[in-house]
């Protein structure tokens, strides 16, 4: 090895392990400031703003709406009731958003899920057209009511992240999860 290549590899580690202070990633990770921050008291203020709802509840680090609440089944058109609901959302989400600094680049993601049932029609050939345009539909919602869309994203899973393999039902839902860009 010449005296290059090792003065690289040195320089390499150095920087890796932070010894000669932080590299480019970490100096910006610790500019800008983590939504992480912000999610346990944004969905405190959800859990509090939609208290006595049915079928909704918060998951971990996820809020979770069970699609019946939503959708008809089989649909991924957003009911009276669950544009209830995501107003209710989308106002906390307005609100809170508007304490945060600017300098927190969150978005809010819309995940998708259906069960194992295969569903096959003109509009859905599958589940994972399903679930797509039910988390973009929530996403259009969202938007309509104000949420910008530069703060949006729709996922899809399908059904391939279940939550029960006993109840159906469960695993038939949108998730919310406010997270970094």
């Amino acid at each position: 090895m010449n005296r290059w290549t090792l003065a690289a590899l040195v320089t390499a580690v150095t920087l890796a392990c932070g010894i000669a202070g932080p590299t480019m990633p970490a100096a910006t990770a610790q500019t800008a400031e983590d939504p992480a921050r912000y999610r346990a008291e944004f969905f405190d203020r959800l859990r509090q703003a939609l208290a006595g709802q049915r079928d909704v509840q918060i998951v971990g680090d996820r809020f979770v709406i069970q699609s019946e609440v939503l959708f008809q089944s089989g649909a991924a058109v957003v009911q009276p009731g669950g544009e209830k609901l995501l107003a209710i959302v989308a106002g906390q989400l307005i609100e809170f958003s508007a304490q945060m600094p600017k300098s927190v680049n969150w978005v809010l993601q819309v995940e998708g899920h259906t069960d194992s049932t295969p569903i096959n029609n003109s509009l859905y050939p599958s589940n994972w057209e399903l679930s797509s345009a039910r988390a973009i539909a929530v996403v259009k919602y969202l938007n309509s009511v104000g949420v910008p869309n530069e703060r949006l994203v729709a996922a899809s899973y399908s059904q391939y992240q279940p939550l029960s393999s006993i109840d159906r039902a469960r695993n038939r839902r949108i998730e919310l999860k406010l997270t970094n860009r």
